[in-house]
């Protein structure tokens, strides 16, 4: 009987030992270098004659999108800077309309986040409002869950997730 029990070891061992040698791999170390032909790379483009575009969140810039705690829709201290930014650009920036879009974390039913995102949505609004801009120049809509930009289970991700982004529309 000891000596199947050896037997069994034995193939076991060998077994174990030929998957795990299969499944190694050998890194491919292959570098890829940029064209020799400073044409193929294309025209150089300078980052300074965009005035407008993405910078944090889905945010316009030079806007800031604004974050949130927890089940809550209050603007919090340390984000009144970025309501003021977002105001400052609104008030030189006359012909610019903007939609403000509220996001929730995944936690919480559909329904629940989509209201939450637009009280978030309209606590902002109402904030640039009392800040001295046209109320007509903005429009709000909650996403809910709908477009996180972190789709990780922990803080972090959620943190980013609860956020009204601010959005370039059109001209007037």
């Amino acid at each position: 009987m000891a000596g199947r029990n050896k037997v069994y070891y034995g193939i076991l061992l060998i077994s174990v030992v030929l998957l795990l040698s299969a499944c190694g791999s050998k890194k491919d170390d292959a570098v890829i270098l940029p064209p020799e032909d400073p044409a193929a790379l294309g025209q150089e483009e300078s980052l300074e004659s965009h005035s407008i575009g993405i910078m944090e969140g889905r945010t316009t810039g030079p806007m800031l999108p604004v974050y949130f705690s927890f089940d809550s829709y209050s603007i919090r201290a340390d984000q009144v800077p970025r309501m003021k930014v977002n105001a400052d650009y609104l008030k030189d920036e006359q012909d610019v309309k903007i939609r403000i879009e509220g996001n929730c974390d995944p936690r919480g039913t559909r329904e629940y986040n989509l209201a939450l995102g637009e009280k978030r949505a309209q606590g902002a609004k109402k904030y640039l409002v009392n800040l001295g801009i046209e109320s007509d120049r903005i429009s709000t809509v909650s996403l809910g869950e709908e477009k996180m930009l972190l789709h990780g289970h922990d803080e972090l991700s959620w943190a980013q997730n609860r956020r009204d982004d601010f959005i370039v529309e059109k001209d007037m």
